[in-house]
């Protein structure tokens, strides 16, 4: 058995993982980095980079068959499925360099391709070598949750990790699942010639502001997806090609393939926590606010630490602890200024509270103030005028954002630097946008917060009457 000594200990190479280890590598740190299966993790293998390359595709094929509006004749948008699929290789092998083990042993990390497993509270054994360290950060990330239904085991069906890998186009796909990953996953698929059910046992998109959803769930029926709510799966049956979803009121749902996609679980089973001290949680790890676990030589970082599942939640994260292990400053986590965005068309984006959220903290001290894409010249030209704009200010200060539009994930982008740094209203509105973009929408949001003070105040209405009048 080998032994080596680290300063610090990273098992897994996920988003997050990376983070710590370049960071921690690049700063004077002695790192070791274990993963037992792909670099890069979930979001470049089974994840964001793969779900995002097929989106294009399907938006793609979309806008050949839509592009009369422009002047330009509309195309039939055929997909070949086997190709899309090609090209979502490609941007996975494009990208996988910058996760590499190439790359991270350049920086001086030592990467052990084994899972590791602790073996005592500072120790973890990753195939024939221990590894006893200072700090240990547990970055394992998470896997398709998959339910125990009845039938399901003996049903073949996919979940984002096998899902890329599907060279034969469904003719008829069955989503169990209506969140930001069924959502995605069923309009690309109607967009690239399938038929599409999801089968959700509440709401769609329940977990987002219900006025946005309904814009993007509104799009997606009219676009073809057939959407079932409240119709909770109870039992699975069928072979290849001729499947078959029950629900718990009846209704039975019929299809060639299925896709899984009802949540995440966090990857602990094959870590013996207990050996080292380390207390699971219902959703993950337990942690602090510094992201330590109950063994305060650990930390848990990303999905494993049980709060929000996002890849920049992960190296948000890394920033986080690298603060206290390297430099041994406290330094915490929060949330109220993590953004996210499903990247439907149009997308949904959200930073802090919705407006149920603030109103139920803040009560009648919150401003809700609304601007639609169709007041937006670019978006006018675009033909993107579907969406709105709403923002939660409370004091002048802005305590969430919520977007459904195009490009909202990109607009989102200011209203998580304002909650980060909290920002007030007249700074945004201070901004000068560049003419025409769809930019403009966060300025004249802001713009509209103001209007009302401006335009409908008795008082400023005397003062420019009285400066009119007497002021030379």
């Amino acid at each position: 058995m080998k032994r080596i000594k680290t300063d610090v200990l990273i098992i897994g190479a996920g988003s997050g993982g990376l983070s710590v280890a370049a960071g921690a590598a690049q700063m004077g740190a002695d790192v070791v980095l274990l993963e037992g299966h792909k670099m890069g993790g979930d979001c470049l293998n089974y994840g964001c980079v793969p779900s995002k390359a097929l989106i294009a595709t399907g938006k793609a094929a979309y806008g050949q068959r839509h592009s009369a509006q422009y002047g330009v004749a509309d195309a039939a948008g055929e997909v070949d499925y086997a190709a899309a699929k090609d090209h979502v290789a490609d941007v996975i092998a494009q990208i996988a360099p910058v996760d590499s083990q190439e790359r991270f042993e350049g920086f001086g990390v030592n990467v052990i391709r084994e899972f590791g497993r602790f073996i005592s509270e500072n120790e973890v054994q990753a195939g024939d070598t221990v590894i006893k360290a200072r700090r240990i950060v547990i970055a394992t990330g998470s896997s398709p949750l998959v339910p125990p239904i009845k039938g399901l085991d003996g049903v073949p069906y996919e979940t984002n990790e096998t899902l890329f890998d599907l060279r034969e186009k469904p003719g008829h796909l069955l989503i169990v699942g209506g969140g930001p990953i069924g959502m995605e996953m069923a309009q690309a698929h109607i967009r690239m010639g399938c038929k599409v059910t999801v089968i959700e046992g509440g709401k769609a998109m329940g977990k987002d502001d219900p006025e946005l959803a309904a814009v993007v769930l509104d799009t997606l029926r009219d676009e073809g997806v057939v959407i079932e709510e409240d119709a909770k799966a109870t039992e699975i049956s069928g072979t290849a090609g001729a499947i078959e979803v029950q629900a718990e009121d009846g209704r039975v749902f019929s299809g060639t393939h299925l896709l899984m996609a009802v949540g995440r679980k966090a990857n602990t089973d094959k870590l013996d926590l207990e050996k080292a001290g380390v207390k699971p949680s219902k959703n993950g790890i337990e942690v602090d606010a510094s992201l330590r676990t109950t063994n305060k030589k650990v930390y848990a970082i990303g999905d494993v630490a049980g709060g929000l599942q996002f890849t920049h939640v992960a190296g948000y994260h890394a920033g986080v602890i690298i603060r206290s292990i390297l430099f041994g400053l406290p330094s915490k986590a929060k949330t109220s200024h993590i953004p996210w965005a499903t990247y439907t068309e149009p997308e949904l984006s959200q930073v802090g509270m919705t407006e149920a959220q603030a109103k139920e903290e803040h009560g009648s001290a919150v401003e809700v103030v609304r601007f639609h894409y169709n007041h937006n010249d670019r978006a006018i030209a675009e033909r993107k005028t579907k969406g709105f704009i709403k923002l939660m200010v409370v004091k002048g200060r802005p305590v969430g954002a919520s977007i459904v539009g195009y490009q909202a994930g990109e607009l989102i982008n200011l209203w998580a630097l304002a909650l980060a740094n909290n920002m007030k209203m007249g700074q945004i509105a201070a901004m000068v946008a560049p003419y025409p973009t769809i930019g403009e929408v966060n300025k004249r949001a802001a713009g509209a917060y103001y209007s009302p003070r401006l335009f409908e105040n008795v008082w400023v209405k005397r003062v420019v009457g009285f400066v009119q009048r007497f002021v030379p």
